[in-house]
């Protein structure tokens, strides 16, 4: 099978600087460090760069000394950076409080409908019965990755659940793309936009599920499907400069960095040979959005889900994101891991 056309050394320096970059940024125990933490994680998986897990150890040690916040949905990403130092250290304290965190979750997060988490970014109830995408890499996705670790099969058997409501509430029928969020209340997808990173979380975590889980589950084959009808819309609506709409099927929206490079590396993990010529488009467009000091730009700002596209289309993309960070060294750590 014909490979991708890159230079395995140079990407592993371009997963350095956003590394570097990374490390330079001043975070709190929330999602924009789960998610940029996470893509340290991965960047440590294909390196074994042993200055990435010193600097996570340092980090999170310092903070679990502070003291964590009360834990919500968004919060509950920086388990998987517990889950990678539990795994390269050994240190029983990060497992301990990764299933704290994975108990959190079965027994008092808010729920609505057939156990579904809602949506939450304080200790408030910030979104009634509402499900977002996010919640699909925050909470779903690390659940299931506690389940599969711990053979904690309540555990599996609730994430799996999560993926299925998300599914039946987000993906569209018409376009097999995934909408931002739903309103339980009001049986409505609000302002029903198609937003990119919405589909970043959803096909990067989905295609991540299909290597965790067994194909006899029955849910893998609702996962696999749904993802595959995802991406098959998805790289029909890819750019020339190959990445994608922050609206994705508004060309006037602009073109975003965070959600290309999930989408991207759901394709990487996925590997279907026709799709490739879609995930060189994308290795091009990232690596062309990537500073020399290994800022990602062109990353939206935190977006809840907005009115209307202009307020989309409004959300500024001027600032290094956490996010940003982490999903384009998934990316990158991707092209490294699942090259044949």
């Amino acid at each position: 099978m014909k490979k991708l056309d890159y230079d395995e050394e140079k990407i592993k320096d371009l997963i350095d600087k956003v590394v570097k970059r990374t490390m330079k940024m001043d975070f709190t125990w929330d999602w924009p460090c789960g998610v940029a933490f996470y893509g340290i994680c991965k960047a440590w998986e294909v390196t074994k760069n042993q200055e990435y897990i010193d600097y996570l150890v340092k980090w999170v040690d310092e903070y679990i000394e502070i003291g964590i916040p009360e834990f919500m949905i968004n919060s509950i990403a920086m388990g998987h950076t517990l889950i990678t130092l539990f795994e390269a250290t050994g240190d029983q304290k990060y497992m301990d409080l990764a299933i704290e965190k994975a108990e959190y979750l079965r027994n008092d997060a808010v729920r609505f409908g057939e156990g579904v988490f809602q949506h939450t970014v304080s200790a408030g109830n910030d979104f009634p019965e509402q499900a977002w995408a996010d919640t699909l890499f925050m909470a779903a996705y690390f659940l299931l990755r506690m389940g599969i670790k711990l053979d904690n099969k309540e555990y599996v058997e609730d994430a799996l659940n999560q993926y299925y409501w998300h599914e039946e509430f987000l993906q569209d029928d018409k376009t097999d793309t995934f909408f931002h969020g739903w309103d339980n209340v009001k049986k409505d997808h609000m302002s029903g936009i198609h937003w990119a990173r919405a589909n970043a979380w959803a096909a990067y975590t989905m295609a991540q599920a299909t290597t965790l889980i067994n194909y006899l589950y029955p849910m893998f084959m609702s996962i696999n499907d749904c993802l595959r009808d995802q991406l098959s819309s998805l790289v029909r609506i890819q750019s020339e400069e190959g990445l994608w709409h922050t609206i994705l099927d508004d060309e006037s929206s602009y073109l975003e960095t965070s959600a290309s490079a999930g989408i991207a590396a759901s394709l990487v993990i996925k590997r279907h040979p026709l799709q490739r010529k879609y995930v060189q488009k994308a290795l091009d467009g990232i690596c062309n959005n990537i500073s020399e000091d290994g800022s990602v730009m062109n990353v939206s700002a935190g977006t809840a889900v907005m009115i209307d596209t202009d307020g989309y289309k409004k959300v500024p993309k001027k600032r290094v994101q956490g996010w940003g960070q982490g999903l384009t060294l998934a990316f990158l750590a991707s092209i490294l891991q699942y090259e044949s």
